[in-house]
């Protein structure tokens, strides 16, 4: 293989002068290569769009919307969802320099610290979390078009038979929701930007429909704002805050290492950043408190929190006003789940496959994955979505991310080699294409994160209620939080203990010569 170049521009991003010699290499195609700076073009503003697509969906409502059912009142859930918000928000902005210095995507970003193979394995794992949350999204949409179509067409279409606990018609609804998805995935990313250019703003319009209905029934937001917390302020309520914390971050764990994904097209690092800083906090603070006061609202109107807003809306006496809420909501849920559920993991598969997974094939695998893992029985009861679904991933999430932020910023300190994370036997092969560091650290990082997995008394889960392993259960508490830190000192730790003097005089040295060609190592 001819040797290629990177070439630093004045802003900092990097760029390869010439990608056809890579071309050969098994571990390049073009959905995985760098993009070139002049394509590099997203503003402030599409980032921020960006959230607003993906951050404002069903499954963000719910998140908020079952806090109330949990006993929280309104300021414990805002303050709750806020403050998760805001410490997710630093590794995503962490990982995401990368993309925006390299132009590479998350799994070639990790091949930095994994391995070029290796690189698979923290891929395919945020790949898998992305599926179920697809198949999550998919249900929700599709419990929205039953509703839809039996306020209607009436009683029939709602009684129908049942089929494995649900009405055929249920089934049914899930099935077309999920080929629509499908068909817009098949005909690639571009399908998908289009059609989140004009379905973005509508689920904020659907949710607000959803609000005012419940403020008017309600008597305005008086009676909401003055409902009691049934958890208190004492020790009720910490019991529940830092497991419900660590769910609010694991709700974004995903996209704080895929952000690369879509960080790799910023016009700049100060583009993407404020995009980020003002998109994610004030989405899902926005989409929090319009989810926290209709459930709150619900909750003065029918005795019961609601934290499904299909079915709250299947309480409404007014068809038309759930028509107009619904039919918003559906086309905003597809929008949010293409972008937040399809793109990393096409990107994912491929990078597993890189000759012979398109972009289209993986968004394929993405949405039969997602029936496979029975979104139904995640999203069924709230116990279920934050304490075993969101929880245990995403501490197993927080140690990939440990690893991340230690190789690129302290490790690394950000330099990487740009066409040696396509070559096979070059820096980044580190033994056969792993590098058993990053693999230690994760490992540990894991077992401390969800180790001590328990099911709470009185709550449903797969987990004895004493902890997989009983001395590690007070940390399940915090397991995003355990998962970084504990992989992030692990990968330190022993990758300073083994550092070849020579890389380290390389690293730090700056640029350095490959063949005839200068990198910046």
């Amino acid at each position: 293989m001819e040797p290629t170049s990177q070439v630093a521009r004045p802003d900092g991003r990097v760029d390869l002068s010439d990608a056809a010699p890579l071309r050969g290499s098994r571990f390049f195609n073009d959905e995985l290569a760098p993009v070139p700076v002049g394509k590099r073009t997203w503003s402030t503003y599409n980032y921020f769009a960006l959230w607003m697509g993906m951050a404002h969906n069903i499954p963000s409502y719910a998140l908020a919307a079952s806090l109330i059912a949990l006993g929280m009142n309104w300021l414990q859930a805002l303050i709750t969802i806020t403050l998760g918000n805001l410490i997710v928000l630093v590794p995503m902005l962490l990982n995401s320099h990368a993309g925006t210095k390299y132009g590479i995507p998350f799994p070639v970003f990790a091949r930095a610290f994994y391995g070029i193979r290796g690189a698979n394995l923290a891929a395919l794992l945020r790949a898998f979390i992305a599926c179920g949350w697809f198949g999550i999204q998919t249900w929700v949409g599709g419990e929205a078009i039953y509703i839809l179509v039996g306020k209607l067409t009436g009683a029939g279409w709602r009684d129908a038979a049942g089929i494995g606990g649900q009405p055929w018609t249920l089934w049914l609804s899930f099935a077309v929701f999920w080929a629509v998805q499908m068909l817009i995935i098949w005909r690639g990313m571009e399908a998908v930007r289009r059609f989140e250019n004009w379905t973005a703003p509508l689920v904020s319009v659907g949710f607000l429909i959803l609000l005012a209905y419940v403020l008017i029934k309600a008597g305005g937001l008086g009676p909401i704002l003055s409902e009691p917390a049934s958890l208190g302020w004492g020790g009720d309520f910490w019991k529940i805050f830092a497991p419900s914390l660590m769910a609010m971050i694991a709700f974004w764990s995903t996209l704080s290492l895929n952000m690369p994904d879509f960080t790799r097209f910023g016009g700049s690092q100060r583009k993407q950043a404020r995009g980020q800083v003002l998109g994610l906090p004030t989405t899902m603070t926005f989409i929090a408190i319009v989810a926290i006061l209709t459930t709150s609202g619900g909750q003065v109107l029918y005795g019961e929190a609601i934290w499904d807003p299909a079915q709250l809306a299947d309480r409404f006496s007014s068809p038309a006003v759930v028509v107009v809420a619904l039919i918003a909501l559906v086309l905003a849920t597809i929008s949010a789940n293409l972008a937040a559920n399809v793109v990393s993991p096409s990107y994912d598969f491929s990078n597993a496959f890189p000759k012979r997974i398109t972009f289209a094939v993986g968004g394929l695998i993405t949405g039969v994955i997602g029936v496979v893992i029975m979104p139904w029985k995640l999203y069924s009861d709230p116990d279920i979505y934050i304490f075993a679904w969101l929880g245990f991933y995403g501490g197993v999430l927080g140690a990939v991310a440990g690893v991340l932020v230690a190789g690129y910023w302290v490790v690394k300190r950000t330099r990487l080699d740009l066409a040696a994370l396509y070559t096979e036997g070059g820096r980044y092969w580190f033994r056969a294409g792993w590098n058993w560091r990053a693999l230690v650290a994760t490992v540990v990082g894991a077992v401390l994160a969800v180790g001590g997995a328990y099911t709470a008394p009185g709550s449903q889960g797969p987990f004895p209620a004493n902890g997989l392993i009983p001395f590690l259960k007070p940390l399940y508490d915090y397991s995003w939080v355990a998962g970084l830190v504990g992989a992030f000192v692990v990968y330190l730790a022993l990758s300073w203990a083994h550092r070849q003097p020579k890389e380290e005089t390389r690293e730090q040295s700056g640029p350095s010569r490959v063949g005839t060609a200068t990198v910046d190592g």
